[in-house]
Formats: C-alpha cells, structure tokens, sequence
C-alpha cells in the first residue's frame, strides 16, 4: 500500500506571533508529516522550542536578522539540505530551502519558497524578479535530480483572475503584473492552451488549481485593510507545485482558511496536500 504523506505551506508571518494566536491547535490537529514554513522571522532556537522535540527542523534565515526565513519541519529526518541556488553573487538566504527525505524507500525532494513581495516600477521589483527568473531555471535541476518534487510557499504572484478577487485594480500592482503572471505561464502553462497545468510550460502541476478546479480561489491571503477576510477579497499566492510524477499521487487538497477574522493566526492560510507515495 501507498504511505500516505502530508505535506502544508504556510506564511506565518512571524513564528512566534502564529503560535501565541493560536497555530499550536491547527499543527495538533492537521498532523502534517512535513510542514513549510515562511517568514519565520525568529532564531532557530525559538522554532526548535515552539515546535517540540518531535520535529526535525531545518532553517535557513534571512541576511538581515528579524525579516524572511524559511523553514522545513519533519517527523523524519532529512538526508540531505541545500540553502543556496542560482549564482554565487544571489542572494537567497531566508527564502529558499531544499531538502530530500526518505519515504520508505521513496525518496521525496521538498522545497519552501518565500518570494519579494515586490513593488512595481523600483528596485525591489527588479530583485523579485531576478529571483523569480533564477526560480524557473532551478525547477529542471530539481526534477533531475529527484523526479518527485514539490516547491511551496509564498511566491507574492497570483497567476489567473480566478486567483485574485480584485484584479481590475490590481493589474499594474506587484503581485499580478503581466510579466510575473508569464513565469508562471513558463513553469505550468498558460491559461487557455491545452496543456496548462497538465504538461504545459516546464510541465509543473499547480495543484490548487488541479483540484479546485476553474473557480474563484480558494484564496490564500488577505490584506489586514478593512474587511477583506469577512469579505473574501483575497489572492491565492501560495501554491505547492509538484512534479509530474509526484503530483501523480496527489490524492487530497485544502486550504485552511479560518473560521473567522479573530481566530486566524496569519495573514495567509495554510495550504495541505495529501500524497500517496
């Protein structure tokens, strides 16, 4: 029989912050086997102890201390970790982790991303999309080398106007500008050709959009500006991309979009998807 393997993303927008709100009682309860983690925003001492002893915690922070920072917690340890990809003058600490883990027997490669939030027309733009462009061509390296992969996390773009409430006033706005909706176009296809998401661009599966299905959402972020969580004026910004062969064995996903305003404990929802490895 397949092992079932759950894999969640989520921003926490600060480790420590998510778990005084509350992220302790949705961890107890969803039961991942493997957890990603951005913005963690902390030391690797506090995550160790927020956590417990029971996870293997890997932890990349971000250069300049108190922003960014990836994370991977796992029941199991990983076999091996890589924090640095693209050339050696990039700077990726605190937003991209790697790590291979042996699933009986299967081995399964997993990465959090954390992408610049960027803003259109200035520099941070111009970095957001060095990092995007450094992201894609990372993706066949990491298919080669383990043709069961997945990267999740927070990558700040919303690809279709079905993941983006709001996107008449959002179209000259980081986040869904058209050349960041055309890297995603390069890694899953573009929208109306036949091989989106199903082989499509580098052949990477979107697999909110494969098991949504062509619908609003489900969004997996909203802005703390007025109403937008009671409203549902959200963006879907964090994705898990899986592999052609690992998406294959993708047998369940959800978005944990709390109950109400006051018991979210991030500004982003948790994405988890179940796999049968």
């Amino acid at each position: 029989m397949p092992t079932p393997l759950r894999i969640a993303s989520v921003n926490v927008n600060g480790i420590r912050a998510a778990f005084r709100g509350g992220m302790g009682i949705w961890l107890a309860a969803t039961q991942p086997d493997i957890l990603a983690l951005q913005e963690v925003r902390a030391e690797t001492e506090h995550l160790t102890t927020l956590l417990g002893d029971e996870w293997d915690v890997l932890h990349d922070p971000a250069s300049a201390k108190g922003r960014a920072g990836v994370a991977i917690a796992s029941r199991r340890a990983a076999t091996v970790h890589r924090v640095t990809f693209g050339p050696d003058s990039f700077d990726s600490a605190g937003r991209w982790l790697e790590a291979d883990y042996d699933v009986d027997g299967t081995l399964v490669t997993v990465v959090s991303a954390y992408v610049h939030s960027g803003e259109a027309g200035t520099p941070k733009q111009e970095e957001k999309q060095r990092f995007l462009d450094v992201f894609a061509r990372r993706l066949p390296l990491l298919e080669a080398h383990n043709p069961r992969a997945v990267v999740m996390g927070d990558f700040n773009v919303a690809h279709r106007i079905l993941d983006i409430r709001n996107w008449r006033g959002n179209r000259t706005h980081s986040g869904f500008l058209p050349e960041e909706r055309a890297w995603l176009d390069r890694i899953i296809g573009a929208e109306g050709v036949a091989e989106y998401n199903a082989g499509g661009g580098l052949g990477w599966v979107d697999l909110g959009r494969r098991f949504a299905g062509e619908v609003d959402g489900p969004y997996t972020w909203w802005s703390n500006r007025g109403r937008a969580f009671d409203n549902d004026t959200g963006w879907r910004i964090d994705y898990q991309l899986a592999s052609p062969a690992l998406a294959a064995s993708a047998v369940g996903y959800r978005v944990d979009r709390a109950p109400s305003h006051a018991e979210r404990w991030s500004d982003h929802a948790p994405v988890v998807v179940d796999y049968a490895v």
